[in-house]
């Protein structure tokens, strides 16, 4: 799909919920005809919930193994971006964006080998660490009754676990030190919170 040629202007192209890009002209093109380029111009200028296809299609050229490293790399950072540029309010957008992210980070990390900048596994791991409150172990008690608290409690603890999903790939990834530490706290405790 890189070698495609570009598809036309799209300045007025909004992607659909089922793929499609509906123009200024009528005509519907799908999103999956369009270039690499095309959709990163197109989201570097967008924010919005219909990023949400770009973000699956740009995930999914990532993870083809059709195409060279560079491209899925490059596909990936598109996905990357589309997530970021999604918005939303709220700590479960903020929880789904930054457990995306994440996510496709650690995979990029696992199968494509580490890099710098945003495939480092210090970087996705110092990222982690900001992103979970201080205390692993306040969390791990709250889990301990979790059934008896209110639901936006749980709801707190439901985001934490979804945030340290990758944390048992990460750890083998990092040196000693103060961030493993904390990270391996969360990565026991996450086996406690519902």
């Amino acid at each position: 799909m890189t070698d495609l040629p570009p598809a036309g202007p799209d300045s007025a192209s909004v992607p659909r919920a089922d793929g499609a890009a509906a123009t200024e002209s009528g005509t519907d093109d799908g999103i999956g005809t369009w270039t690499v380029g095309r959709l990163e111009a197109f989201t570097a200028r967008t924010r919005g919930p219909h990023l949400e296809a770009v973000r699956v299609l740009a995930q999914a050229h990532a993870y083809s193994d059709d195409e060279p490293r560079a491209a899925r790399l490059r596909w990936a950072r598109l996905a990357l971006l589309a997530n970021e540029r999604l918005d939303g309010e709220g700590p479960w957008d903020e929880a789904r964006t930054a457990q995306q992210n994440f996510m496709l980070r650690m995979w990029v990390i696992d199968e494509l080998g580490p890099g710098d900048g945003v495939w480092s596994p210090e970087g996705l791991a110092a990222d982690t660490d900001g992103a979970l409150p201080p205390s692993p172990v306040e969390a791990r008690a709250l889990a301990a009754h979790w059934r008896d608290l209110p639901v936006e409690r749980i709801g707190e603890l439901r985001r934490l676990k979804n945030l340290t999903a990758h944390l048992p790939r990460l750890l083998p990834h990092l040196h000693p030190g103060p961030v493993r530490d904390r990270l391996l706290a969360w990565a026991q405790t996450r086996r406690h919170l519902p």
